[in-house]
């Protein structure tokens, strides 16, 4: 309980410091709130003074964040400068997409990722070569390419997915939403392959393992109870990294499959400046990044008792 207290004060710390960059980030930004708002016109400096009035901005930088901060908290994220909705409602109404999207794909880097990695370690030989030629594949292909291959030989060519929308409905949704999936895994993949597959090498010819195997005990209890989960704690530091990624990289393939989801918002309200949805966005995948980093570093007392021993340590 003590571990996981202090994981989540680190948290809090982590999101207060990134609260902080995010919203004084925008206001380095070139251009300014109210000459958006006027949209290029000639307006009087009593109608610019007017707007500032308006949205606070003659205030100090540390009150206008404070004041922010604050309707964060209460779970007001402001209203959005180029629409005038209200910021969470607009955000909730995309956010579906986008989860449904990074969690699908979370689905597949974990199988395929970790799948194959522990059969290339396991299996030498023409299937290995293969993994690894799929996961230098993965490293090169850019994502925005790979899901135009996938458009014209999936969807326009062979008709069997949906090249835009995101569907209604769990199983339409899926439907839509597995080529945008595969694309977004894709890299992943073929990093936890190539992790998963150098990390259980590696403690196939540790000691304990050549003993166990030296003293009779079956190799597949070995394979499962000794090799692969003492090999899991590189492989889950990656699937936390490439998983915290996936909403940050979403946007790409959401504007390739011209999906509604926050990615589409996201490049379209920096593009307008506008910096209400802007800062939501960017706080909700900060606060996603770091649940995600706290969850493995839970898994690592799961997976490695040596951590739980070691914070009982530092502790006393």
């Amino acid at each position: 309980m003590a571990y996981v207290l202090r994981r989540i004060g680190a948290l809090i710390a982590v999101l207060i410091v990134s609260s902080f960059i995010v919203f004084s980030g925008m206001y380095l930004a070139p251009g300014s709130p109210e000459q958006f708002l006027v949209q290029g016109r000639t307006v009087s400096p009593e109608v610019l003074e007017a707007i500032r009035a308006q949205y606070g901005l003659d205030d100090p930088f540390l009150l206008r964040y404070w004041h922010w901060l604050i309707d964060v908290l209460q779970g007001d994220l402001g209203r959005s400068l180029l629409t005038q909705q209200d910021v969470s409602s607009l955000i909730a109404s995309r956010l579906p997409t986008t989860l449904f999207l990074a969690a699908f794909a979370a689905l597949l880097i974990i199988i395929f990722g970790v799948g194959l990695g522990i059969l290339a370690a396991t299996r030498s030989g023409v299937f290995e070569k293969l993994v690894v030629f799929g996961s230098n594949l993965g490293f090169a292909v850019p994502t925005f390419f790979a899901a135009l291959i996938l458009m014209f030989l999936f969807g326009s060519n062979l008709g069997w997915f949906p090249v835009s929308g995101s569907g209604t409905g769990f199983t339409d949704r899926v439907w839509h939403l597995t080529l945008p999936a595969i694309a977004l895994a894709f890299p992943g993949i073929a990093v936890v392959a190539r992790i998963t597959r150098t990390a259980v090498r590696e403690e196939q010819d540790s000691d304990h393992v050549v003993m166990a195997i030296a003293r009779g005990v079956p190799k597949q209890f070995v394979l499962w109870r000794h090799t692969i989960r003492n090999s899991m704690l590189p492989v889950t530091t990656v699937l936390g990294t490439n998983i915290a990624g996936l909403l940050a990289s979403a946007f790409v393939i959401e504007y390739a499959f011209t999906l509604d989801g926050i990615g589409s918002l996201l490049v379209n309200s920096v593009q307008k400046k506008d910096f209400a949805v802007v800062q939501a966005i960017a706080l909700i995948m900060v606060l996603a990044f770091g649940l995600i980093n706290l969850i493995v570093d839970l898994l690592y007392a799961v997976i490695d008792p040596r951590v739980r021993l070691s914070t009982k340590v530092a502790a006393r």
